[in-house]
C-alpha cells in the first residue's frame, strides 16, 4: 500500500539546507556580559516583562483535578527551592537528581536546580533501585528529590554506596531519618533568589540513555541549549506566547525536559501536565476541555488509539487542535494517516536524539508530509547519509542509504559523555555527527528512518530496514504493534522474524500467522517479507516508548541483554 503526501495549503517552505543560519538568540534575552541561565530564559524575564500572571502550568492532579499555577508562582516556587538547595551546602556545579512523578515539585526543582547553576538530572519514578544507583554513581549525585515512599524502598537501602550524596528532599511533610521535608523547607525560604549567571558552556543538565551493551551513558548538555529549545519549540512545534500545549512525555526521558518543561516555558506557553498515566478516555477528554492546541506524543500512544478505533474518538471534539507532532521512534505510515483522518490533522513526525539535545529534522506545519517520513533539518541544521569506511566518512547521494550524520555546532549539541571521552569522541568524525541511525534522503530532501545501525538485517543480498517491515505489518487488521529482527541463517545470512501484538477481536492462530506472512510478501516480496510470525501479548519497550529489537534478538540468540534499566514492559 502507498500513502498519498498530504498537502498542506500554505505556500512550500524553503530548502532548509540552503536557507541563511538562524539567529539563535532570536527568542532569548540573556544576562549581562554574554551570561545565560535556562531558568531566567524560562521563568524570570517573563515577569520583568509583566507576563507574572499567565499560567505556566495546568497541573491535572489525578485526585484533586486542575490547578493553574502562574509564571509568578513557579518562579517563586524555584527560588525558594534554589534558596533550600543553597542552605544545606550545596554550589553551583553540584548534581542534583529529580526521582518524582509529573507533579509541581518535579517542575521547581528542574528550574530551581539551573537557577542556582546546579545540574539537573531527572530520573524516571518507576525506575527500580539498581538503574537509580547506577546513574547517581554515574554522575556523582549531590541531591536528590524524591517521596518519602520511594526514598525507602528504593534509595535508602544503597544511600552509603553513593558517597557523594549530601541531601535528600522528600515531598512529604514527614521525612524519613536523614531526610528533609521539602514543603516546609520551601515555606521558610525565601521567594527572592539571584539566578546564578552560567557561562554557555556551563553544563546544566545530564541526560542518560540506554547503552545496548554496558552501563548507560550520561550526556551532558548546556545552558546556552536553551536557544535552540527556544528555536525549535517556535520552529518545529509552532510554540507561541499563551499557546496551549501538551507534551504527554515524562520528564524523566529528554522529551519531557527539552520539549515539556524548557521549550514551552521560554515560549511562554501554557503547559498541560497529567499527573496520570495513559488512559485513552482521559486524554480525549483532557484536549477538549482543555482546548489544546499543540499536542506532542509518541508512537505509541498513537498506535493504541488506533487499536481502540474510530469509535472511541467519535463524540469528543478536537477542533483546537492546530499541531500535532510525534517523537521516540519512527511513527508508521498507516498513523500518519489514520490521525489525519480522526483529528482532522495528521501527526507530524520528527528526529532526534538524547545527544541532539533538540529537535533536528522535522515534517513542519507549512510542509507537505510524507507519511513515514520523518521530514526535512530544521533550519541551521545540516544533515547528511554517509558511509565511513577505512576511518573515512563519505557523502552518499540521493536514494541510497547510510549513516544518518549532522554537522556539528547547533546549541543545544551534548558537551560529553559523562567520563567517556573515547565514547564521545567515536561519535564525531571527519566533521560530522554519527546519529548510529540509518536513513535515506529522497529526491526532495525528506529524510527516511531505516533503523539503528545495529538492527540493520542483511538477507540474501537484501539490506532490509526493520521499519519497513513492520510498517508493512501494521497495515494488516488484525496487527496492532509489530517488531522485527534478523536471525542466523546459513544459506541466506539472516532471515526476517517478525513479534507482533493483535488489535481486539483478533486471536493467535495458525491461520492467522499465514494470513500475516501472506500480506506481508505481498506488500515486501518474499526475500524482505519474514519467515515467521510470532505472537506477543506485549513488546519490551522502554518507559519512552520504543520497542527493544536488541532485547528481542539477544533473547532469540541467548546474548548478553546489555542495558534494560529503562524496560517498561516485557513480553508474554
Amino acid at each position: 500500500m502507498t500513502f498519498d503526501i498530504i498537502r498542506k495549503a500554505a505556500a512550500p517552505a524553503q530548502d532548509p539546507q540552503s536557507a541563511a543560519p538562524p539567529d539563535w538568540d532570536a527568542l532569548i534575552e540573556g544576562l549581562p556580559q554574554g551570561r545565560i541561565n535556562i531558568a531566567h530564559e524560562a521563568l524570570d524575564r517573563h515577569l520583568a516583562a509583566g507576563h507574572g500572571a499567565q499560567t505556566a502550568l495546568r497541573w491535572l492532579s489525578k485526585d484533586t483535578g486542575q490547578h493553574d499555577i502562574t509564571y509568578a508562582a513557579l518562579a517563586g516556587m524555584s527560588s525558594r527551592l534554589a534558596n533550600v538547595l543553597c542552605a544545606h551546602g550545596l554550589v553551583p556545579g553540584d548534581r542534583v537528581f529529580g526521582l518524582l512523578g509529573r507533579q509541581p515539585a518535579l517542575y521547581a526543582t528542574a528550574l530551581g536546580t539551573l537557577k542556582a547553576g546546579m545540574i539537573f538530572t531527572p530520573l524516571f519514578s518507576a525506575f527500580g533501585p539498581e538503574p537509580i544507583l547506577t546513574r547517581m554513581q554515574i554522575a556523582d549525585c549531590t541531591a536528590l528529590v524524591t517521596t518519602a515512599a520511594i526514598y525507602t524502598r528504593k534509595i535508602a537501602p544503597l544511600r552509603d554506596q553513593v558517597p557523594g550524596l549530601k541531601l535528600v528532599l522528600v515531598t512529604d511533610d514527614d521525612a524519613p531519618e536523614g531526610c528533609v521535608a521539602l514543603g516546609p523547607a520551601l515555606e521558610a525560604a525565601s521567594a527572592e533568589f539571584t539566578t546564578f549567571p552560567a557561562d554557555p558552556e556551563t553544563p546544566a543538565l545530564i541526560h542518560f540513555t540506554s547503552g545496548t551493551t554496558g552501563r548507560p551513558k550520561g550526556a551532558v548538555h548546556v545552558h546556552g541549549a536553551v536557544r535552540y529549545h527556544a528555536f525549535s519549540g517556535r520552529h518545529a512545534l509552532g510554540l507561541e506566547p499563551g499557546t496551549v500545549y501538551w507534551c504527554t512525555a515524562d520528564p524523566g526521558w529528554v522529551t519531557g525536559t527539552s520539549y515539556g518543561i524548557i521549550a514551552p516555558l521560554v515560549n511562554r506557553a501554557v503547559t498541560i501536565v497529567d499527573e496520570a498515566e495513559f488512559d485513552l478516555e482521559r486524554w480525549y477528554q483532557t484536549i477538549a476541555s482543555q482546548k489544546v492546541a499543540v499536542w506532542y506524543s509518541a508512537p505509541t500512544a498513537i498506535r493504541m488509539m488506533m487499536r481502540a478505533g474510530e469509535d472511541a474518538a467519535r463524540g469528543h471534539d478536537f477542533s483546537s487542535l492546530r499541531f500535532l507532532a510525534s517523537v521516540g521512534e519512527p511513527l508508521n505510515p498507516e498513523a500518519v494517516v489514520w490521525s489525519h483522518k480522526v483529528f482532522g490533522k495528521p501527526f507530524h513526525d520528527n528526529w532526534w536524539q538524547t545527544e541532539t539535545g533538540g529537535i533536528m529534522i522535522a515534517n513542519t506545519a507549512a510542509m507537505d508530509i510524507k507519511p513515514g517520513s520523518m521530514g526535512k533539518p530544521l533550519p541551521g541544521i545540516v544533515a547528511g547519509i554517509v558511509e565511513t569506511a577505512d576511518g573515512t566518512v563519505t557523502e552518499l547521494g540521493t536514494g541510497q542509504i547510510g549513516e544518518l550524520a549532522l554537522r556539528p555546532g547547533w546549541p543545544s549539541m551534548m558537551r560529553a559523555y559523562l567520563h567517556e571521552e573515547a565514547r564521545y569522541a567515536k561519535a564525531f568524525r571527519d566533521g560530522w555527527y554519527l546519529s548510529g541511525d540509518l536513513a535515506m534522503r529522497d529526491e526532495d530532501g525528506y529524510y527516511w528512518f531505516v533503523g539503528r545501525a545495529d538492527d540493520l538485517i542483511k538477507s540474501s543480498g537484501h539490506l532490509i530496514g526493520p521499519f519497513e517491515v513492520e510498517s508493512a505489518l501494521i497495515e494488516h487488521d488484525a496487527v496492532a504493534e509489530a517488531a522485527v529482527i534478523g536471525l542466523p541463517d546459513d544459506t541466506a545470512g539472516e532471515v526476517v522474524k517478525a513479534f507482533v501484538t493483535l488489535n481486539p477481536g483478533f486471536d493467535p492462530s495458525e491461520a492467522l500467522e499465514r494470513d500475516i506472512r501472506g500480506h506481508a510478501r505481498k506488500r515486501l516480496g518474499a526475500a524482505v517479507a519474514p519467515r515467521a510470525v510470532v505472537f506477543r501479548n506485549t513488546l519490551p519497550k522502554t518507559r519512552s516508548g520504543k520497542i527493544m529489537r536488541r532485547l528481542l534478538k539477544a533473547r532469540e540468540l541467548g546474548l548478553p541483554e546489555g542495558d534494560i534499566s529503562t524496560l517498561e514492559t516485557d513480553e508474554t
